[in-house]
C-alpha cells in the first residue's frame, strides 16, 4: 500500500521513522540530483542531501499543503542547503547556470511554467547581468562580495543588479 506524500509528511511529523524511512526511499534521487547539480561535488552532495531530509524531518510540522506540493517543498529545502554549501566552499567557482538549472528541475506543475518563464527571462539578458542577479538572489551574495568574486568594482556590481532586475521585469512582463 502506497502512502500520499502528504501522509508521509503527517508521519514525519508525528515522529514515525517509517514514514519518513519511506520518504526518503521516495525522494532520495531527486534531492541528491538536484544537489548534486548545484554543487558538482559526490561528496558534499550527499552531505546535502542528508541535511535537507533532516531539515524536512525537523520542520515537518510546519508544512503546509495549501502552499504547495510535498515534492516542491522539500526541493526547495534541498535547493537552500545546496547553495549554502556551495557558497560555504569558497575555493569552489560558483557556478550560475546550475541555479538557473535548478530552478527548473526543482519545479513542479503549475510552478514549472513560471521557472520555466523566469529562465527564459534571465537567458534573455546580457550574461553579466544575468549572472549578477543569480549570484544574489540564488546565491545570496551581496554585491561587495559579487565584486570580489567577479573581479570588478563595487559599482558596476550594483549596476549590473539593478539594469538586469529592471530588464528582467520588462521581459517578464510585470509592472509595478
Amino acid at each position: 500500500m502506497a502512502f500520499s506524500d502528504e501522509s508521509l509528511v503527517a508521519g514525519m511529523a508525528s515522529g514515525d521513522t517509517t514514514a519518513m524511512a519511506a520518504f526518503v526511499r521516495r525522494y532520495q534521487a531527486r534531492v541528491y540530483g538536484l544537489a548534486l547539480r548545484v554543487t558538482d561535488d559526490s561528496g558534499l552532495a550527499e552531505e546535502v542531501a542528508q541535511d535537507a531530509f533532516m531539515r524536512a524531518w525537523r520542520y515537518a510540522t510546519t508544512y503546509d499543503a495549501r502552499r504547495g506540493g510535498v515534492g516542491p517543498w522539500l526541493l526547495t529545502i534541498a535547493r537552500n542547503v545546496s547553495v549554502d554549501a556551495a557558497r560555504l566552499r569558497r575555493d569552489y567557482p560558483v557556478d550560475p547556470e546550475r541555479l538557473i538549472g535548478a530552478l527548473v528541475s526543482t519545479s513542479d506543475e503549475p510552478e514549472h511554467e513560471r521557472a520555466e518563464h523566469l529562465v527564459e527571462g534571465l537567458r534573455s539578458l546580457p550574461s553579466e547581468q544575468a549572472r549578477a542577479i543569480v549570484l544574489a538572489a540564488g546565491y545570496g551574495l551581496t554585491a561587495r562580495e559579487i565584486a570580489e568574486q567577479e573581479g570588478i568594482p563595487l559599482g558596476t556590481a550594483k549596476t549590473r543588479i539593478r539594469r538586469g532586475m529592471v530588464r528582467l521585469r520588462h521581459a517578464l512582463g510585470v509592472t509595478s
